[in-house]
């Protein structure tokens, strides 16, 4: 994406990149993709590009944060949420506390607000390292609450989507987020706010059914899986074959379900350049019909 004016150009390197690259080492890091060997640290540099071919690899959701957010600028939101296994599905409350002790989240995705280049937004971003990013009730509520969030304190919202799906271990109730999430984004655009989304690999299921396609502006990460039903499903469906690149973001922004495909090392600026352009939009002043906000401060600073 070419930007019109420099002002959105001067910062090119993420505020976050020093924090994270003080851990970082020449450990070998192997590319899904092209099966390349590069030292962390370089990944760190590019964005966590692999240099050899282009594919970007999957990143944690704080670390997506750390680059496209100002400084200290990430005030966590409903961080107490999480997952409960009220259907006593077998094997699941051991998945989830392994993905607990894994990834050091409560749940597969981290909500708050944020500045990027001054401009206020809350944000969520979908971890696919907890549960392949599934969607519970628990993922469902928080988004449902950085939405309504938004609107309380007249703000756009960014989203972040990764995901396998609908948790199954969750039955019915994880398929209602699709239907609970999509009303909060309603009310969210009917009072005026803008909502933009950018899908990263991999994006299906009920995810791309419902919120992750309903964003006012919808961005792309290069080379990302983005599709509802599988390849295989779908060819043994239609008995027909599909082009090699079906279920991509290029192959998306093709057929104009996609508004751009932005590199990682522009994606800071690409949103700070929307943000700035649509600063004039203000929520109107109207409270939500569902509003359940917790009472206790469930927000923590990172």
């Amino acid at each position: 994406m070419d930007f019109p004016f420099d002002f959105f150009k001067r910062n090119n390197e993420p505020v976050g990149m020093k924090a994270l690259l003080k851990n970082a080492d020449a450990t070998p890091v192997e590319c899904p993709a092209c099966k390349a060997s590069t030292a962390r640290s370089a990944l760190i540099k590019n964005y966590m590009v692999c240099p050899q071919c282009g594919k970007p690899m999957r990143l944690s959701a704080r670390n997506r944060i750390t680059y496209l957010v100002d400084k200290g600028s990430f005030r966590e939101l409903f961080a107490g949420v999480s997952s409960v296994d009220f259907l006593h599905f077998p094997g699941y409350s051991e998945k989830l506390k392994k993905a607990h002790k894994t990834t050091q989240e409560n749940e597969a995705v981290v909500c708050g607000e944020a500045k990027i280049d001054g401009m206020r937004c809350a944000m969520f971003v979908m971890d696919p390292r907890f549960v392949m990013a599934s969607m519970g009730s628990a993922v469902g509520e928080k988004i449902t609450r950085t939405f309504e969030y938004a609107m309380e304190h007249k703000l756009p919202v960014i989203g972040f989507t990764a995901s396998g799906g609908a948790r199954m271990q969750e039955g019915i109730v994880s398929l209602m987020q699709m239907a609970k999430v999509s009303g909060a984004v309603k009310r969210h655009s009917n009072a005026g706010g803008l909502y933009i989304t950018v899908l990263t690999d991999p994006t299906t299921g009920g995810v791309t059914a419902s919120f992750a396609m309903e964003g006012d502006i919808i961005l792309a990460e290069p080379r990302a899986l983005v599709g509802f039903a599988g390849r295989r499903v779908i060819e043994q469906t239609t008995h027909a074959k599909l082009p090699d690149n079906f279920q991509t973001s290029e192959f998306l922004l093709e057929h104009g379900f996609v508004d751009a495909i932005v590199e990682r090392s522009e994606m800071r600026n690409t949103l700070a350049l929307l943000l700035h352009q649509h600063e004039r939009l203000t929520i109107r002043s109207q409270v939500p019909k569902r509003m359940v906000v917790a009472k206790k401060d469930d927000s923590k600073r990172v």
